[in-house]
């Protein structure tokens, strides 16, 4: 009965010393936590103090073969939170860096779209530029070649000249005449800037050959404005009578003529050549 009662007492003391050093293992941390609370720890990545080492030995050592599973819980708990908020740190910060670059890149690619049409407004400045000055260069020359003409507006220099022969004491055209004429007229429908000088001469004396030559250059003035619809204010008509006409190459004194003639000369000034000036550029104007 002794021997019973010897070994169910040292039974209970082997089960219950494990729970006693197990309890005082745990109340040294906790009075180790409390002790390291009041001096001030050096913060984390989270804004936490950090996590301080269990430095204490309790029975067992720093390994109880009869920790429990609450035990090893309550030990491992703080490290995985903080494991969870570094982790939820990371995330945080990955996802501002990629917004920071997504804002970055856009910035770029907005400054970059800014300088190439910048660019597209110089280049096309420039063009206008020099369109412009195209334009002026044209203006003063055209302007230069105004002045030219209006300067010589009232210069006529002749470039066609037809005789036409009468038969004594006749004033109408022979065939020939109306012939020679036609080919001085009909070029002139389309023309500017030209009058057509008509000098009728004839033999005789005085005022009977003065009539007699203006008989024949009106003859010569009506076929124009008639066939050829040459308008009257471009003519202009003279009777010369029996003057002399100038001497030839190696003649001394002028020659009186013999019969009737009429001397019909073109005379053009430089109007045809401003009209072309003022098609020229229109002509050359590219489309817009």
């Amino acid at each position: 009965m002794k021997n019973c009662t010897i070994f169910v007492l040292l039974l209970a003391v082997i089960i219950a010393f494990p729970a006693i050093a197990q309890q005082t293992s745990t109340s040294q941390p906790a009075d180790q936590t409390s002790a390291s609370s009041s001096s001030p720890a050096p913060s984390s990545a989270t804004g936490k103090p950090a996590l301080q080492p269990d430095t204490h030995e309790g029975f067992w050592g720093r390994m109880n073969p009869f920790a429990r599973k609450k035990y090893v819980q309550r030990q491992t708990q703080p490290v995985r939170d903080r494991i969870n908020e570094l982790d939820e740190l990371t995330a945080t910060n990955t996802r501002s860096i990629k917004d920071t670059d997504a804002r970055a890149q856009q910035g770029i690619q907005l400054a970059s779209a800014k300088a190439n049409e910048a660019d597209q407004h110089a280049i096309d400045a420039g063009n206008r530029a020099q369109s412009a000055q195209q334009t002026a260069d044209q203006a003063h020359s055209r302007l230069n070649n105004v002045e030219k003409v209006v300067t010589n507006i009232d210069q006529y220099q002749p470039t066609t000249q037809t005789e036409i022969i009468f038969k004594s004491g006749q004033t109408v055209l022979s065939k020939n005449a109306k012939a020679a004429l036609d080919e001085m007229a009909t070029p002139l429908k389309s023309q500017h800037g030209y009058v057509v000088e008509v000098q009728g001469f004839s033999s005789g004396h005085g005022q009977v050959a003065i009539a007699n030559s203006q008989k024949m250059a009106e003859s010569v003035v009506r076929y124009l404005v008639l066939n050829h619809d040459i308008p009257v204010y471009r003519i202009y008509l003279v009777g010369m009578g029996n003057a002399p006409t100038p001497a030839s190459t190696g003649d001394a004194k002028p020659k009186r003529i013999t019969g009737g003639r009429v001397e019909v000369s073109l005379l053009k000034n430089n109007l045809e050549q401003l009209a072309s000036t003022g098609t020229t550029p229109a002509a050359t104007e590219q489309p817009k």
